[in-house]
């Protein structure tokens, strides 16, 4: 048995029938030109079958120690793994819509996972138009996190259309093969255990320093609790509540859609500011118009959860490595313009203070703001506290474009949790010339999510507008002239009355010729 790290451990203990803590997405592929569509698809799913050791610890279930729930969880190897259970094949009626497939999905990922089985499953799902198929996979965040599922998904496919692989992507020799051809087949770099490192002495020094700044970070904390953090906005204060702020269900909602990276990029370079900037500020045009169509748009800013990597080069094993950034929205500013400078001030200052820490002590620091997460959703009480308003993560994805034995990939489109307390979570990854952004929610606090798509796009239009991108045309406007002259038309039309044709006898049983026919 293999102990399950806290930070991993957390998800499996916040877990329960309303809110799964898997995640996953879509992979969206077209088929090569000239194959047997069945004979190709079948395949595949002998290829996501295939492998004779699974890499860890999707070989693996939970389980409990000698002190039982109450103590700590630990991964143990399965024996007995049933491989029909894990990977499975679909298909919509045809011709599918982007619509069925999102429906699936969203059934597919309200489900929990067995954890008396591995967790994870994957779905190959056929039908679509255009000759499209989908790969739908979720695996547990205790198993994985958003950068190691871009890995997971490079070492599936190749930047070659050619290349062929025959084993599955979960399978320890992919993971392998993964690993030589990224970093090398040379001798990994050893590092020294902290007692072959270092002294007594400068353990106790590196102890007391790490306390210094987990204390000054925890520090400014309260102080942006106290009005004295500037721009720093933190978890807890002043979260509005809103429907985004519930208890949830376990019905999902899940929806897609890609931009053009050349689109956000162009804004990017207009404002000085980064990708997550421009993005954090679709968000924020987008939810500020959702909630003034449901006409609870709350004096207050929302406040979203925006996770940090914090791996390190060439770490492939970690199953989390992550901290996070409170960033204020600011979706009670009217102006665009400032509502993105607020956004920008507010990233800046949740950086400055991750700054001071080291990976080691902001994965403690996110351990310990953890803690109040746990509690208040063993309590029943994160509807009603909620830390956040909604999590906005952006994961980097392959640049270049990818194919899988032939297929070329045209998106991926993840999908992440919920929790009580936040009801939508909305991930994006970049990939190769577009951004891909899939929005999870709960099906009955957020009713009409899929409206988010076409308010996202008008947010960025308004962020090209406020960039001077894109010019805005005024609204025509009449003269009086005109206005006098139509009234005239007007009176003309009412005073000459047109004769109306009599109605042509139909005979029984004929039919009407629609108009438009």
């Amino acid at each position: 048995m293999r102990r399950i790290a806290m930070a991993d451990a957390g998800f499996l203990m916040m877990e329960k029938r309303q809110t799964p803590t898997h995640v996953g997405g879509i992979n969206l592929f077209t088929l090569p030109k000239g194959v047997n569509e069945q004979r190709y698809l079948s395949e595949l799913v002998d290829v996501l079958k295939n492998a004779d050791e699974y890499r860890r610890p999707f070989g693996e279930y939970v389980t409990t120690g000698a002190t039982g729930a109450v103590g700590p969880l630990y991964w143990e190897e399965d024996n007995y793994l049933d491989i029909e259970y894990h990977v499975r094949h679909s298909a919509l009626p045809k011709p599918g819509r982007y619509r069925e497939l999102f429906a699936l999905v969203s059934r597919l990922h309200s489900t929990l996972l067995d954890r008396n089985r591995p967790l994870w499953e994957v779905h190959l799902i056929e039908g679509l138009q255009d000759r499209q198929f989908a790969l739908y996979m979720k695996m547990h965040h205790a198993a994985i996190d958003g950068i190691g599922a871009m890995h997971l998904t490079q070492a599936m496919c190749s930047t070659s259309k050619s290349a062929r692989v025959t084993d599955s992507p979960l399978s320890l020799a992919a993971y392998e093969r993964y690993k030589e051809a990224k970093y090398g087949s040379g001798p990994r770099n050893v590092i020294p255990k902290d007692k072959e490192l270092r002294n007594v002495a400068n353990v106790f020094k590196e102890q007391f320093d790490s306390t210094a700044n987990l204390f000054g970070a925890f520090k400014r904390v309260g102080g942006a609790w106290l009005g004295r953090g500037g721009s720093l906005a933190v978890p807890w204060h002043n979260v509005p509540q809103t429907s985004l702020n519930t208890d949830v269900s376990g019905a999902r909602r899940f929806v897609a859609q890609s931009w053009e990276f050349d689109r956000i990029k162009a804004v990017c370079n207009a404002i000085d500011g980064t990708v997550n900037d421009v993005v954090l500020a679709m968000c924020s045009g987008a939810l500020r118009r959702y909630l003034l169509v449901q006409n609870e748009l709350p004096r207050q800013s929302l406040k979203a959860m925006v996770p940090v990597s914090l791996r390190k080069e060439g770490d492939l094993d970690s199953a989390n490595s992550v901290c996070f950034i409170t960033a204020d929205l600011a979706t009670n500013v009217k102006n665009p313009e400032k509502r993105l400078k607020a956004i920008k001030d507010s990233m800046v200052a949740g950086k400055d203070m991750l700054s001071h820490l080291s990976a080691r002590e902001a994965e403690i620091y996110m351990q310990l703001a953890q803690l109040p997460v746990l509690l208040t959703s063993a309590l029943g009480l994160a509807g009603k506290f909620p830390a956040f308003s909604t999590v906005i993560s952006n994961v980097p994805g392959p640049r270049k474009p990818l194919y899988w034995n032939g297929s070329s990939l045209d998106g991926i489109y993840p999908a992440s949790i919920v929790f009580d307390g936040f009801a939508m979570n909305i991930t994006l990854v970049s990939y190769s010339n577009s951004l891909d952004f899939g929005i999870i929610a709960c099906r009955r606090s957020l009713p009409q999510v899929q409206r988010l798509i076409d308010h996202l796009e008008e947010a960025l239009q308004e962020l090209e507008e406020v960039s001077g991108l894109r010019t805005v045309k005024p609204p025509k406007r009449r003269t009086v002239k005109t206005r006098v002259a139509s009234k005239a038309k007007v009176k003309a039309k009412v005073a000459t009355k047109k004769k109306v044709a009599p109605k042509a006898k139909r005979k029984p049983g004929t039919k009407v010729k629609p108009k438009n026919a």
